[in-house]
């Protein structure tokens, strides 16, 4: 019998001072950095920071997936 994939879900919070789609890169990026074998990302939820009337920074809540290998501990 053949084993089946299991994949580890987590949420990250991307920040940019310039728009969503670099806020979600940038959750990305540094996920990346820690975490192999990354497979779906999917945006949970979009905000913005506001200073002084103004949008001071786009926020992005990224859920991630990625595979987990035999003899990972979570």
């Amino acid at each position: 019998m053949a084993d089946g994939s299991v994949y580890k879900m987590v949420v990250l919070v991307g920040t940019s001072p310039n728009s969503w789609e670099e806020a979600v890169q940038n959750a990305i990026a540094v996920a990346s950095q820690t975490l192999w074998n990354l497979r779906i990302a999917g945006v949970e939820e979009l905000d913005v920071r506001i200073e002084n009337g103004k949008v001071a920074e786009y926020r992005a809540k990224v859920k991630l997936s990625f595979k987990i290998e035999k003899g990972y501990t979570l």
